[in-house]
């Protein structure tokens, strides 16, 4: 696994007059991202499935609205995460097996944004969970790290089998930016979908 590139504090003066500082972490290949973000004291902090080719000033349409969502909703920065680092703009890209070498170098950059903080984790992942069964695995690791740190899950809604809504979803009257957030039950999710991959039943 090729070693680690982090880049903090680069710096940018937004049209409004303040200061944007970005927080960038990626493998030295380029071919996972662990961390993308705006630092602050109080961020929100977003789980999507995987990550995507976006970069600081180069995002896609997703990180767009997370960083807008955040800004409406009295957030002084942003942090993307995702429960599995390999970057692909398609999940059915992703890795058929885990490369547990990228998964625990993803834990452990979590670790360190989560870091004791008492954040509030956006869960935002929607359908594609069900792409890789490893992913669930990935997802039981960060809620135990989550957990320890005395974070929140919260989420903006769910499917009818109860994935968190992504950030795009198009859902019939769903409105992202006057949607607050509400609390995730993490457990009965990850429950839930333990007993469906036992059982062999479809979650989408």
């Amino acid at each position: 696994m090729p070693g680690g590139q982090t880049v903090t504090g680069d710096k940018e003066i937004t049209s409004g007059g303040q200061r944007k500082e970005w927080i960038y972490e990626h493998t030295g290949d380029d071919l996972a991202r662990f961390v993308l973000g705006v630092v602050g004291a109080d961020p929100l902090i977003c789980f999507g499935i995987n990550s995507s080719t976006a970069s600081p000033n180069n995002l896609d349409p997703t990180l767009k609205r997370v960083e807008k969502y955040a800004k409406q909703n009295g957030f002084n920065g942003w942090i993307m995460l995702n429960l599995y680092s390999q970057r692909a703009t398609d999940p059915d890209e992703m890795h058929s097996e885990i490369d547990n070498e990228l998964h625990r170098q993803n834990l452990k950059h979590i670790s360190k944004i989560l870091g004791q903080r008492n954040l509030k984790l956006w869960a935002a992942w929607g359908t594609n969970i069900i792409k890789r069964d490893y992913l669930l695995g990935c997802l039981r690791d960060i809620t135990n790290i989550a957990y320890l740190n005395e974070c929140q899950w919260v989420m903006l809604g769910s499917s009818i089998n109860g994935h968190p809504y992504h950030p795009l979803c198009r859902v019939k009257g769903f409105k992202l930016y006057s949607t607050p957030l509400v609390a995730f039950d993490m457990a009965g999710y990850i429950a839930s979908l333990t007993k469906c991959a036992t059982t062999g039943r479809s979650t989408r």
